[in-house]
């Protein structure tokens, strides 16, 4: 074999919600690994500033995308293609997550965490997959699930639930669609990861820092690693599903949340 199994050396590759948290994290680990790297982000300017941050083997880039915008895979599409010349991974990471009870959920809110979380990620991946099927050369398509996909962590998460809960029926709708012609689409489950934005769906639902600090304190005691996850943790097994390493899985979801589900 003249290939390492996790050398991405030539590929191209997008990252939705790439400018922090897991995104970056998996932008990284895309770079290092020898691929192009095309961040999309709803923060542009962020964006371009972390794409500057990167240095590896591969070329980084960044553009200016909200997922649920009708034209956003178009326009992913277009731009990894114009700076790299192909479209050979997907990563849907981008999502959102406000804490809200349902009976105090208004319409709107349900509608904006279902179209960033589901149906962005879909609308996307239909645009990226069709790529890929045009180029001819497989593909790779990684979409971020939760561990809320398989069971509910809290109250206040129902529309976030549910839109995750589609991730995890969309990737193996959308995997059996796109096997013939070699894309494989899976799906990573995290549990609680630290990250830049993990407090935020917090900070406007009347807890204070101590109260929220509390929290966190007590999730992660209940993990049996005994540990908040951290960015890379996801990164790593992004690497793996974007790679020829996992060349004969799709449909799959792999949790990766330190045992927490088994509580």
């Amino acid at each position: 074999m003249s290939r390492q199994p996790f050398d991405l050396d030539g590929r191209s590759a997008v990252v939705t919600g790439g400018a922090m948290g897991i995104g970056f994290g998996i932008a990284r680990r895309l770079v290092e690994a020898g691929a192009n790297v095309l961040i999309a982000d709803l923060d542009g300017e962020l964006a371009r500033t972390r794409a500057a941050e990167l240095e590896g083997p591969g070329k980084v880039a960044a553009c200016t995308v909200d997922v649920t915008a009708k034209d956003a895979g178009r326009l992913v599409v277009d731009e990894c293609v114009t700076n790299f010349g192909s479209v050979d991974i997907l990563v849907n990471n981008a999502g959102i997550y406000p804490v809200t009870p349902m009976l105090e959920l208004e319409r709107d809110a349900w509608d904006r965490v279902l179209g960033v979380n589901l149906t962005g990620l879909a609308f996307l991946s239909k645009a990226v997959g069709a790529r890929m099927v045009e180029q001819g050369t497989g593909g790779k398509i990684v979409n971020i699930a939760s561990i809320d996909s398989l069971h509910p962590s809290m109250v206040g998460l129902a529309a976030y639930d549910s839109s995750k809960g589609g991730v995890l029926m969309f990737t193996k709708a959308f995997a059996l669609e796109m096997a013939p012609h070699g894309v494989t689409v899976n799906a990573i489950a995290p549990g609680g990861i630290g990250t830049e934005g993990t407090a935020a769906p917090l900070q406007g639902s009347g807890m204070s820092d101590e109260e929220m600090q509390a929290m966190t304190a007590q999730f992660a005691a209940r993990i049996p690693l005994r540990r908040m996850g951290e960015p890379d943790d996801i990164a790593k097994v992004a690497l793996f599903l974007a790679s020829s390493a996992s060349d004969y899985m799709t449909g799959g979801l792999l949790v990766v949340d330190g045992g927490a589900l088994l509580t």
